[in-house]
């Protein structure tokens, strides 16, 4: 399975038994950047549903854990750093396991640039150099660095990136609880500057608001979500490879369902609907406000929270994008360096290093265009996210179709739960598209071929991922020949607990 073409001397595959079941978790959670991605939709979420916010958290969360389960399951029968990209060759074929794999290696690409930023522009906002977010060209320079050096970090080893992972973790969710406790103090005390209002169970129902506003407050619930199954992309590398990366990846989701809901509470709390709403525009900079109201001269905590969030999701997005690339050149997906592994370091070297570069391209690029258009190429990963989650809940069914009728618990968990949050996401991706088509819902304002520049971003790159399969299908035809198969039943013993 972890076996690479080439020089024999070589190694043979990535480090096993490189982190623990903890580690991994850590990895999953900071690859969902949660103080970054609550700080950058709690203002949107609140101007569309109000003080049902906390509620849409708790909505948005079914189809991950749904999904998430999927990933378990698969990855006991395939522990295969390329998690998507393997389970859906192996259980629908090449072309649409090919497309999952494009799916996993671009939303990477499209992100790590973005994240880079947030954490440069919080950490000189925490730091008070103010005057230097505004300078454009040192927020870019420092954001190349930033990428270097987590991608170096990629490189040297998976046990420093985990220790460097904890660390990030630990900070960023101290920073979180503390401005939590102090907004709910302050809150109760009635110290508070704007208009607060305590919190109430009823927060709790996604349903509401209802209409159109909870669907879209449902697309931006999914996108905060993202990233746990970075846990699932390190199998290899994890001890109890078959089991603690696909725990570590249902924990994950879990653990953020917490942390999201008590948060939102917190803000909407504090703050009030009519602020935050008033607010949405500013994006993740909405945080840097209330940070400034209710910790006042300690506001550079909530800041620092921010950074360390995106800083530590620079680095973990680029494990699935760059474990992905390797899988599928071992498969003779893509072209075969990709394959290599460091002979010292055991981690995917030339892989990790494409990703990081064409991140940084990507970047520059879309940043000249206008800010506005970064935040637009970001809006384009939903439908990445959806595509390649919803196939992958769609291909644990199919995988497992012989033996979801061995018992209630590999029907439910095995094959409607993934079904139904492939659905679900296939729901979201359809109301995506559609969303994304009126150019006045874009960051900018501004039409692309007629419609909104996020979903030409999305649909380009969809296209350029059908191109490149047809083309790599005639250069090096040796994967498209593999065939889907099937779990076979097993009666006499049931599902393994």
């Amino acid at each position: 399975m972890a076996t690479t073409e080439g020089s024999a001397d070589l190694p043979t595959g990535l480090k096993p038994n490189a982190i623990g079941f903890v580690d991994a978790l850590v990895i999953g959670l900071n690859a969902t950047s949660p103080a970054y991605s609550l700080a950058a939709v709690i203002g949107p979420v609140v101007a569309l549903v109000g003080i049902y916010a906390p509620g849409v958290m708790l909505a948005s969360f079914v189809p991950m854990l749904l999904i998430a389960s999927a990933f378990y399951y698969l990855n006991r029968v395939d522990q295969d750093c390329g998690t998507t990209f393997s389970w859906v060759t192996r259980a629908m074929g090449p072309w649409a396991g090919w497309l999952g794999g494009w799916a996993i290696a671009m939303t990477g690409v499209l992100v790590v640039g973005s994240l880079a930023d947030v954490a440069v522009t919080f950490a000189l906002l925490a730091f008070g150099l103010d005057g230097w977010v505004d300078n454009d060209l040192v927020r870019q320079v420092l954001t190349v660095l930033v990428i270097l050096v987590m991608t170096a970090l990629c490189v040297i080893g998976t046990e420093l990136s985990a220790r460097v992972q904890n660390v990030l973790i630990l900070a960023q969710v101290a920073c979180l609880l503390i401005f939590a406790v102090v907004a709910l103090y302050r809150v109760y005390a009635d110290t508070g500057t704007l208009d607060s209002v305590r919190p109430s169970v009823e927060w709790l129902n996604p349903f509401g608001s209802g209409g159109a506003s909870l669907t879209a407050a449902l697309l931006l619930g999914v996108f905060i979500y993202w990233g746990w199954e970075s846990a699932v992309n390190l199998t290899e590398e994890v001890e109890n490879s078959a089991t603690a990366p696909g725990k570590a990846a249902v924990w994950s989701t879990i653990v953020l369902l917490v942390t999201y809901v008590s948060v939102a509470v917190a803000v909407v709390a504090y703050a009030g609907t009519t602020f935050l709403a008033d607010n949405a525009g500013e994006e993740e900079f909405v945080f840097a406000l209330l940070a400034d109201e209710a910790m006042g001269g300690w506001h550079w905590v909530v800041l620092l929270a921010v950074s360390t969030s995106a800083l530590a999701s620079t680095q973990t997005t680029i494990i699935p994008a760059s474990r992905t690339a390797l899988s599928m050149a071992r498969r003779r997906a893509l072209p075969q360096p990709f394959a290599r592994i460091h002979p010292r370091y055991r981690t995917p070297d030339v892989s990790t290093w494409w990703v990081a570069g064409i991140a940084i391209v990507w970047y520059l690029i879309v940043y000249q265009l206008s800010e506005n258009a970064l935040f637009d190429s970001l809006t384009a990963l939903s439908l990445l996210i959806a595509f390649y989650y919803a196939l992958t809940g769609l291909a644990c069914a199919v995988y497992y179709r012989r033996r979801l009728t061995e018992s209630l618990h590999n029907l439910l968990l095995i094959g409607l739960g993934p079904l139904v949050g492939a659905g679900l996401l296939a729901w979201l991706l359809v109301e995506s598209v559609v969303d994304m088509s009126d150019p006045a819902n874009s960051y900018s304002g501004v039409a692309w071929l007629g419609v909104g520049p996020p979903l030409v971003i999305g649909v380009g790159i969809a296209l350029a991922g059908v191109i490149v399969m047809f083309v790599w299908r005639f250069v090096s035809p040796a994967f498209w020949s593999e065939r889907p198969g099937v779990a076979e039943p097993e009666p006499q013993h049931g599902e393994e607990h």
